[in-house]
């Protein structure tokens, strides 16, 4: 086996490393503080191709391997993990339409994504429905000019702030089955967002409830087929979870970095605490586990680009390895950096709050448990 990353793929990780160095990382905390990422900031990205990373080359997009789109991730989360997550959704979403729609919604839609003059969220999870996602209630009726929604979606990133929302509805019976996916675009009558959520990370991201009061959608925004938008949903979900876990990588390497310059620096009982053996033990375990979830993250990439049929077990595996070592590596960069680790001049104690989120979200880690759990026994 091969486990170095070839000439281009080196380039499209230092790519996204240094627009995230240069554009992001300054302005982070910023932003975070404002509660918001300026708008300016996407088409830059999508200059880079990073608007449709694996929306097919034929469709416009950058046609990139789920491996690839990884190390895109990895990088910018060195800068922001909150602003690398939201890329992520919007990618997500992107990829579906150009998977699933129909050729006059790629046709009319793509580009401005592409672009990313229109900025996509997803909506599926509602305030009864997170792990359990096939038992959304928010219905879709037709109507002559196409569908009339009601309901509540719930923790979407996004809300308020994107341009257009692919959202999960029921058009028929319970269950699976009677989900659809429509799009609904910003100013569609009957939509309207819930107050700013106050959240622990991810601060830049705004996060409201999305509502649907008698929204009215035109048939166009029927995305592939009715009663098949669970199916569309959850094909998203594996390379969703390699790329979350990509941003605990990034976010957690990062940390790392920041701590070994400081401990360089920092001096107790007459020498830097680096020359200290515990605590180089501490660092070594880090950095063991760090380049553990990095590989595992790349075998799992791996399976998804060649359909390998184990693919999903080995992308919730991934998932609830990476992103919990992400979360353990942080949490000791800010005990190696002491009280300033509590400091917000220092970096650390955002990492630790955005990080959290990434064991509950794309699934939590109890739902990557008994995707694995299932696939063993059914095994067995």
């Amino acid at each position: 086996m091969d486990f170095a990353l070839s000439d281009e793929q080196t380039a499209i990780f230092d790519m996204a490393f240094a627009f995230g160095q240069e554009r992001i990382a300054p302005h982070a905390r910023t932003w975070e503080a404002e509660g918001t990422i300026p708008k300016d900031l996407w088409p830059r990205l999508a200059e880079l191709g990073f608007g449709g990373l694996y929306v097919s080359e034929e469709a416009g997009g950058a046609g990139l391997s789920r491996l690839d789109a990884t190390l895109v991730f990895e990088a910018l989360s060195m800068a922001c993990p909150s602003v690398a997550a939201f890329l992520s959704i919007h990618n997500m979403c992107a990829r579906m339409i150009d998977s699933f729609g129909s050729d006059e919604m790629k046709a009319r839609v793509l580009p401005s994504a592409l672009s990313m003059n229109t900025v996509f969220s997803y909506c599926l999870t509602e305030p009864g429905s997170g792990s359990d996602a096939a038992a959304l209630k928010t219905r879709a009726s037709r109507s002559n000019a196409g569908y009339v929604l009601n309901g509540t979606k719930a923790f979407i990133s996004g809300g308020g702030y994107s341009d257009a929302y692919v959202t999960m509805v029921r058009t028929g019976e319970d269950g699976p089955r009677g989900i659809t996916a429509l799009l609904v675009e910003d100013g569609a009558p009957g939509l309207s967002f819930g107050g700013l959520e106050d959240k622990m990370g991810w601060r830049s991201q705004p996060t409201r409830a999305v509502q649907f009061d008698d929204c009215q959608v035109p048939s166009e925004a029927l995305l592939g087929e009715e009663g098949q938008g669970f199916r569309y949903a959850m094909a998203g979900l594996d390379g969703g979870r390699l790329n979350i876990a990509a941003c605990s990588l990034g976010a957690a390497q990062a940390g790392l970095n920041a701590t070994l310059a400081y401990m360089s620096e920092r001096t107790a009982f007459g020498k830097p605490i680096d020359q200290f053996q515990a605590l180089q033990f501490r660092l070594a375990d880090m950095e063991i586990e760090l380049q553990a979830a990095r590989t595992f993250l790349r075998q799992a990439a791996w399976k998804l680009d060649t359909g390998a049929p184990d693919a999903t077990k080995f992308c919730a595996m991934a998932k609830k390895f990476v992103t919990e070592t992400g979360s353990r590596t942080v949490d000791q960069c800010l005990q190696l950096h002491g009280g300033y680790g509590y400091l917000a001049d220092y970096g650390i104690e955002k990492l630790v709050r955005d990080l959290r989120v990434h064991q509950i979200l794309e699934g939590t880690n109890e739902i990557m448990r008994l995707i694995l759990a299932r696939q063993m026994l059914t095994n067995a």
